[in-house]
């Protein structure tokens, strides 16, 4: 990999503008290879973590997707489960939790997939992305206060053709979906 120290903008300072219980915004004085400084927007939160369940039979590979409102878009979306860390909390860990609580199934078997910056000009968290096979069903759903939250069961070439139509539209669904499928599919250099 070529080296890019020339590219590297150093922290002078920085400032909390705006503080809530998911995230906080601050700005922060950064001085640019050539010397010059600037102030960036920088939005920090918790990292996140997204859980690809994947289950097969006779009627092919399904997804065990979640449905829910959500309030920044105002529509309703079927995504795949996930949530933020809790503080001190390991992503697998996580990624367990989430499972469990938003779709009633424990994974016999986790598999770290990656992870990715959601979007590293303006955030500084990192979202985790597993795969989880062999789904064991659970009594019921363990949703916080504020979920309302659907589970079911979705063919994968249903979600692979939908991916950007309602109610496909969640980003971290389509860079779960590239993880997932770097995973399972070979590489086109190896396809005959």
């Amino acid at each position: 990999m070529m080296e890019a120290n020339h590219l590297i903008w150093t922290e002078e300072s920085r400032r909390e503008c705006f503080r809530s219980g998911l995230l906080s915004v601050r700005d922060t004085e950064c001085r640019s290879p050539e010397g010059k400084t600037r102030i960036f927007t920088v939005i920090d939160c918790p990292d996140w973590v997204n859980v690809v369940p994947v289950t097969e039979n006779s009627e092919g590979k399904k997804f065990l997707m979640v449905r829910q409102w959500r309030h920044g878009s105002r529509e309703m979306s079927l995504e795949f489960p996930g949530g933020i860390l809790e503080k001190g909390e390991n992503p697998e860990t996580g990624a367990a939790r989430e499972l469990e609580e938003e779709t009633a199934y424990r994974a016999e078997n986790l598999i770290r997939l990656g992870s990715l910056r959601p979007n590293p000009a303006i955030m500084s968290n990192t979202v985790h992305f597993f795969l989880a096979e062999n789904l064991i069903p659970l009594a019921g759903q363990n949703l916080d206060e504020d979920e309302f939250v659907d589970a079911e069961f979705v063919p994968e070439d249903e979600v692979f053709r939908n991916l950007g139509d309602s109610p496909y539209v969640h980003s971290l669904t389509a860079a779960a979906l590239a993880l997932y499928f770097k995973r399972t599919i070979p590489p086109i250099s190896s396809r005959a």
